[in-house]
């Protein structure tokens, strides 16, 4: 049995890969690949695993070894699953690897913006406050969590776990409808706790019914101190509305760890704001980087593998 990763850098240093390694007879490391580069690396392979590379229809039908893919992410966007059953190769991902690691990260970006850290700290870099007439600068108003109203866009691993931190916090959190599903559904649609909401937390998948669920419509019905944060996917914001919301101080803050281009080497309009005075916070999808949480999804790779095998 021969397994083939196709982008193991994309796990970061320090990873042990022995879980994998000792379930097949080869086990082949490639740091990177590009799309053209796969069906000559995995043409003999049963498995493939993969974070982010594409395995599309075509590499796939091109393929009559390959058994099972492993997507080493909860995200399977990267390959075609449809045309994968059609061809009787199994993929299996992996969810709940980071849950403690992107829960922290999301209320690390919930507490700077709350806290307005970004304006905050350029002012101080730009030496404001060392020459204010006061011992502190007041110019922002801060916004105290206890109290204050959490909406959750997806009620899964990431967002329970989000909540209990809110909690921990005095907020008061709320879920809402899965999206596209609302008439089966009996909590709230987005659309009507958006209003009511201090803070709102994207965490659900990409999808037909998620795509622009925060559009430029939803973003105008928002309090003007809400605060706005995604680290889920890319394209579940309009970022330009987001952004010209955030200009105009019809939004208290947005943090954003996932761009709809990974890596956005065309740029992206969010991160030609970053020199402006804006509550914005751009991670480089790091939310889940933890040495932890990266083990952690090598080790269930190895029992999708293993549970693949025992079948």
């Amino acid at each position: 049995m021969k397994a083939v990763m196709l982008d193991a850098d994309s796990m970061g240093s320090g990873i042990d890969f022995s879980p994998i390694q000792q379930l097949v007879d080869t086990l082949v490391l490639y740091p990177q690949s590009q799309p053209a580069d796969c069906i000559g690396r995995l043409h003999d392979a049963d498995i493939a695993i993969s974070n982010k590379v594409m395995l599309d229809a075509a590499t796939l039908k091109a393929l009559p070894s390959l058994k099972l893919v492993c997507v080493v992410a909860t995200g399977m966007n990267n390959v075609d699953v449809a045309a994968a059953g059609h061809l009787g190769i199994q993929v299996r991902n992996v969810v709940a690897y980071g849950t403690a690691s992107v829960a922290q990260h999301t209320m690390m970006l919930l507490l700077a913006l709350a806290n307005r850290l970004p304006r905050y700290q350029s002012e101080v870099a730009a030496g404001l406050w060392q020459r204010s007439d006061s011992f502190c600068l007041q110019g922002h108003t801060t916004l105290q969590l206890e109290g204050k109203h959490l909406v959750i866009v997806g009620s899964g691993e990431l967002g329970t776990r989000l909540a209990h931190l809110a909690e921990a916090f005095g907020m008061r959190v709320s879920f809402t409808a899965r999206p596209g599903h609302e008439n089966e559904d009996s909590r709230p649609s987005l659309v009507e706790l958006a209003p009511f909401a201090d803070v709102i937390s994207l965490h659900c998948p990409l999808n037909s019914h998620t795509r622009g669920i925060i559009s430029r419509k939803l973003l105008a019905t928002l309090k003007p101190r809400c605060i706005l944060i995604n680290c889920a996917r890319g394209g579940l914001v309009d970022d330009q509305a987001a952004l010209d919301a955030l200009k105009a101080g019809e939004l208290g803050g947005y943090g954003v760890d996932v761009l709809p281009q990974e890596p956005p080497r065309n740029g992206h309009i969010l991160l030609d704001a970053l020199h402006l005075p804006l509550n914005l916070i751009v991670t480089p999808h790091n939310a889940w980087i933890t040495p932890e949480a990266r083990q952690n999804l090598i080790n269930k790779t190895a029992d999708n593998i293993r549970n693949f095998l025992q079948k």
